[in-house]
């Protein structure tokens, strides 16, 4: 006879705010994990039916098949945009966009410094892999200098391209802005992290003090042309010394 398998020896089991949908992701990237922190916080704050989520265009474009929240899909860029109306239409609930550099960092950059300018009270997940995901892998604003993408097919020339764009101090230094932090999710350990940030962010939202921002660095295998697990050891190579993790803004007590 089979083991009954009491509540109190479950070790670990999916969490109800995510679907049973496949993902379409590309095998080692990081949107999963960073989908399941942000499932995983909202789930332990018990607000699942108390929160709102906006979907970009990019690889990300699909979330709302996969959280089992209220989702609102926005136009490229301007998800922060679509956010704000529904924040203020509905001040009581729980809203975050979930966007990566391209969506976030380039034709939305208006969107994003006037949204965080404002103090508008939400959460703005912000995936950073220093590409254009979806569409081919073209130069995005965080491309690290000299790194090789289908648009820099000889790597990026600052001189020519401009610098990468390091956002998330850029809006850390906004008066609207309460708590601003940059993680990963590519270790168990640094996943954790992830998560408490992303549950800290959205608890902020009961003190109406302005916008939370969590970025989380990501790799992508395909666009990078690497395995999962080169490019995560890339990616603590080249990108964490550009883009280091940890909390930028941090509330004053």
């Amino acid at each position: 006879m089979s083991e009954i398998i009491k509540p109190e020896n479950i070790v670990y089991q999916k969490t109800k705010v995510l679907t049973d949908k496949v993902m379409h992701y590309c095998p080692g990237c990081g949107h999963g994990t960073a989908h399941k922190m942000l499932a995983e916080a909202i789930d332990e704050l018990d607000i699942q039916y108390e929160t709102i989520g906006v979907a970009p265009v990019g690889c990300s474009v699909l979330a709302y098949y996969y959280f089992d929240l209220d989702m609102q899909e926005a136009a490229h860029g301007r998800a922060t945009a679509v956010a704000t109306g529904i924040k203020r239409v509905m001040p009581e609930k729980y809203v975050f966009t979930y966007q990566g550099d391209g969506d976030l960092a380039a034709i939305g950059t208006g969107e994003t410094i006037h949204c965080c300018n404002r103090g508008e009270n939400i959460l703005i997940v912000f995936i950073n892999n220093g590409i254009y995901g979806m569409t081919g892998g073209q130069m995005a604003p965080t491309t690290l200098s000299g790194m090789k993408s289908s648009t820099s097919p000889f790597g990026r020339d600052t001189k020519t391209m401009g610098n990468p764009l390091k956002i998330t101090e850029l809006v850390a230094q906004l008066a609207g802005t309460y708590y601003v932090t940059r993680q990963s999710v590519h270790t168990p350990a640094n996943a954790r992290k992830a998560k408490r940030a992303l549950k800290k962010a959205l608890e902020y939202q009961k003190l109406n003090k302005g916008t939370c921002f969590v970025e989380i660095v990501s790799n992508c295998p395909s666009n990078w042309k690497m395995t999962p697990v080169e490019s995560n050891k890339w990616m603590e190579e080249n990108m964490f010394p550009f883009y280091p993790l940890g909390d930028i803004k941090v509330p004053q007590q």
